[in-house]
């Protein structure tokens, strides 16, 4: 890669290249390009916003549109998905790979509009997301549990990990021994890294499809492969995976605990503020215990859309758990 690289593209190895997709603010949202022979995949692609990065990361690994064989997002969250549409019609050979149960929403992307727009409100769609455009079915092609795809060289492993959606799977590269996870390995900011470089991460359970039990499934099925380092969309690569794990797993076991003793709670706003301060608590106190030293001001600025998301999918699981 040219010298002259730039700021938002970092490569880090085996064929390995992180684009900073400027969703929301830097180093919140990743997409992945990963190179082998001469032909590339995408693994995730932001919204619709990051097509020039997206293709601009070809340009400065010396690839052009031809060398994409793949795109594949890990689930079609439009953080994750938003750009796969726009990113196709760029790509003259690609093939979307794609979760079967998210197929359907990549061709005809009008009900996954709707989903999102439910939650986030128009004035942010139109601010953050823009339009979404429909993938030729004819260009689709559907993952299947232990399927392997070839890139280059290698083999792209892929698996079913619900939990966070149903509609989500992971990546397995068995190059750099590590696994694009989605959101599956849940999310963490490079703000919060110690200064020995120790990073903190904790579980995320948007609207609609969190499901806890699966998610601790799927995390540990994970780890069962002993990665060398997870692949985060929020964001980048994390290593020390065996004490992340932990730290994950035991920040899933104290969301649900805070979700169901509010649980009773019937009026359902009193239920969302009270998860969404018991969100805030939980995690100050957890980035306190991990060395983080920023100001509580700082964290909850940080922190702000994921503690709303978080309680707005804790309350969908909780309902959802009542009927």
């Amino acid at each position: 890669m040219s010298a002259s690289a730039p700021e938002w593209l970092e490569t880090l190895g085996h064929g390995v290249h992180a684009i900073d997709t400027g969703f929301q603010r830097a180093r919140f949202d990743a997409a992945y390009l990963v190179v082998d022979g001469g032909r590339a995949a995408f693994i995730d692609t932001g919204t619709r916003h990051a097509l020039p990065r997206l293709i601009g990361a070809l340009s400065a690994v010396g690839l052009g549109v031809d060398a994409v064989d793949w795109v594949i997002p890990t689930h079609v969250h439009l953080d994750h998905a938003g750009g796969v549409g726009p990113l196709m019609q760029a790509l003259p050979h690609a093939t979307l790979l794609v979760h079967p149960r998210g197929a359907r929403h990549m061709i005809d992307p009008s009900a996954l509009y709707q989903g999102a727009l439910a939650v986030y409100g128009q004035a942010e769609m139109d601010r953050a997301y823009g339009e979404l455009v429909g993938v030729d079915a004819a260009r689709v092609r559907t993952s299947e549990d232990g399927m392997r795809v070839p890139l280059g060289g290698r083999q792209l492993e892929l698996i079913d990990t619900p939990g966070h959606a149903l509609h989500h799977h992971c990546i397995w590269d068995p190059v750099s021994q590590g696994w694009f996870t989605g959101d599956t390995f849940g999310l963490s900011y490079r703000e919060f890294d110690t200064a020995d470089g120790r990073a903190w991460i904790q579980p995320t359970t948007t609207p609609v499809q969190f499901q806890p039990a699966a998610l601790r499934q799927s995390i540990e099925r994970l780890l069962g492969r002993a990665p060398a380092c997870m692949y985060l969309t929020h964001y980048g690569r994390v290593r020390d995976v065996p004490a992340l794990g932990t730290q994950l797993l035991h920040l899933l076991d104290e969301v649900v605990a805070l979700g169901r003793t509010l649980a009773p709670m019937a009026d359902t706003a009193a239920r969302h503020t009270a998860l969404s301060e018991g969100l805030r608590q939980l995690y100050r106190r957890s980035l306190r215990a991990h060395g983080c030293a920023l100001a509580d001001a700082h964290i909850d600025e940080l922190l702000a859309l994921d503690v709303e998301l978080n309680a707005q999918g804790m309350c969908v699981w909780l309902d959802r758990e009542a009927r």
